[in-house]
């Protein structure tokens, strides 16, 4: 399943354009202008296992860091410190990677 089936293109481009520059992500503004804020949980996971590329249930730092290629071929990859604000965000059990549940709750946070 491609990211343009479960989110609209506009909302992707807008909050890609939106943190185009470098240390500029903040997470929690680009759920909410991407629209993943508003879906139901189910469609959240749906986003989570495009976002998985490994499909290993998890999201880990590497994967992380092109989490913006993941919406878009477009977007950029975030940098060290991005990277790691957004893991230490998420990653609520501590192991170094987030779990669907926890995507999900940081996404509804």
């Amino acid at each position: 399943m491609a990211m343009q089936d479960l989110l609209k293109a506009d909302d992707i481009k807008k909050a890609l354009d939106t943190f185009k520059a470098v240390d500029s992500f903040d997470h929690k503004k680009f759920f909410e202008l991407v629209g993943l804020k508003a879906m139901s949980a189910e469609n959240v996971k749906k986003v989570f296992k495009v976002l998985d590329v490994d499909a290993s249930g998890f999201i880990e730092e590497d994967e992380l860091k092109f989490v913006l290629k993941g919406f878009s071929k477009d977007g950029r990859d975030l940098t060290d410190k991005e990277t790691k604000a957004f893991l230490a965000a998420a990653d609520k059990d501590g192991d170094g990677k987030i779990g669907i549940d926890e995507f999900e709750a940081i996404v509804h946070q």
